[in-house]
């Protein structure tokens, strides 16, 4: 029988259920609150229930927006011609950082037959047909998967569909498809890297500056 308030157990367990947070962190972040002022707590709370109340999925690039449409993809200055294809939303989070301009298509994950997620459970289709559109203007898909196993197994899939479609004359056949290089991070020492990132980063070598 627990010493502590059935309310307080309450948020302790719904805090517990978040990636990263386990029995001892989720106590912790309840009873921060408990310290704080009624008016950030009740701020913190209307937060929460707006989160999902305020977000759709944009339309176009199956990315979390606050409209129809997300603000990448109805950014006139984008680069039409370029599309990143990611797994998930916060990808593009971390991929806008990089500089990059073009577009986004957001797959919903990875194909994982252990997991029972299939092709069809993706937005591998509404993707072809972004290429298939007649007024679409994409030159470049540029497959930005993880590199797991079922990031590979994703991307090969995706490409191997455009690269059908391409044959059919469904798409254009002068869409490139293009992986992001992988390899060793910047700091990192070789003795400690696997043979599978030693090889992909000799493969993806560039002329040195």
């Amino acid at each position: 029988m627990s010493i502590l308030p059935k309310s307080i157990i309450r948020v302790i367990d719904e805090f517990a259920k978040l990636p990263g947070i386990g029995p001892k962190t989720a106590s912790r972040l309840v009873f921060y609150l408990l310290t704080q002022p009624a008016t950030d707590v009740e701020n913190f709370s209307a937060a929460l229930r707006e989160l999902r109340r305020s977000l759709v999925t944009c339309k176009k690039c199956y990315s979390i927006s606050e409209h129809e449409m997300c603000d990448i993809c109805e950014d006139q200055r984008r680069d039409a011609t370029t599309i990143m294809i990611v797994e998930e939303p916060l990808d593009t989070v971390a991929l806008e950082k990089t500089g990059y301009t073009g577009l986004y298509h957001v797959l919903g994950g990875v194909i994982s037959p252990i997991d029972g997620i299939g092709p069809d459970n993706l937005r591998i289709k509404e993707l072809i047909d972004r290429l298939k559109d007649p007024t679409s203007v994409i030159a470049e898909c540029i497959l930005a998967t993880d590199p797991s196993l079922e990031g590979e197994a994703t991307a090969l899939y995706i490409s191997t569909l455009i690269n059908q479609a391409s044959i059919k004359g469904d798409i254009p056949s002068s869409v490139n498809i293009t992986r992001i290089a992988r390899g060793l991070p910047v700091g990192g020492d070789l003795e400690y890297a696997d043979e599978v990132t030693l090889r992909r980063a000799l493969e993806g070598r560039a002329k040195a500056a």
